[in-house]
């Protein structure tokens, strides 16, 4: 570019000394070129400065395609994701199972326990009696059974004995009389 101002200078100078130029086309071709020198050199800032901007949209796209991923690698990435979830249900699924079977082991033996206790309980306890005497008072009273009442507090409450509110009533299990029942009392008051 340089160049080319310098030939229209030269020409523009062999063109004033041929016909003799006067000192103001001297001046004016002065300005001229000064005022064309001055564009230059801003031209070429300017040019400098778009191949600097230039460089840094390269840097800047490098730098994109690398960081960028193909649609490829996103399924990839999914797929992995996906069987990585899928692992860890199935070790959390193996775990609670584990546990649980754990925890039903150790149920089943307290249950056993407590079945075998209960089955000691009733290897011990006494017979179920079956047959009652007859041997009481056919006269006497009735008796309501009521909260916290036994056999033996009724007996007591009515001065009966014991046994002949059993045979009376045919009470096979004396633990088992209930609030509400109605009981023969032999010889009671």
């Amino acid at each position: 570019m340089w160049k080319s101002l310098l030939l229209a200078g030269a020409i523009a100078a062999t063109a004033c000394a041929q016909t003799g130029p006067s000192p103001v086309e001297i001046a004016n071709l002065r300005e001229d070129v000064r005022g064309l020198s001055q564009r230059v050199g801003e031209l070429s800032l300017r040019v400098e400065q778009l191949e600097r901007e230039n460089a840094d949209l390269r840097q800047r796209l490098s730098a994109a395609d690398k960081s960028s991923v193909s649609l490829a690698q996103l399924n990839d990435a999914v797929s992995d994701l996906k069987a990585n979830i899928r692992a860890a249900a199935a070790g959390a699924k193996t775990e609670t199972l584990q546990q649980v079977s754990a925890q039903m082991e150790k149920l089943a033996k307290q249950t056993n326990a407590a079945l075998d206790s209960l089955a000691k309980a009733q290897a011990t306890r006494p017979a179920v009696q079956t047959r009652f005497s007859e041997e009481y008072a056919r006269e006497g009273v009735s008796y309501t059974v009521q909260k916290g009442d036994t056999i033996a507090l009724i007996a007591k409450k009515t001065g009966a004995k014991q046994q002949d509110i059993v045979n009376a009533n045919k009470i096979s299990d004396p633990s088992r009389i209930t609030v509400g029942q109605t009981l023969f009392i032999p010889g009671g008051k």
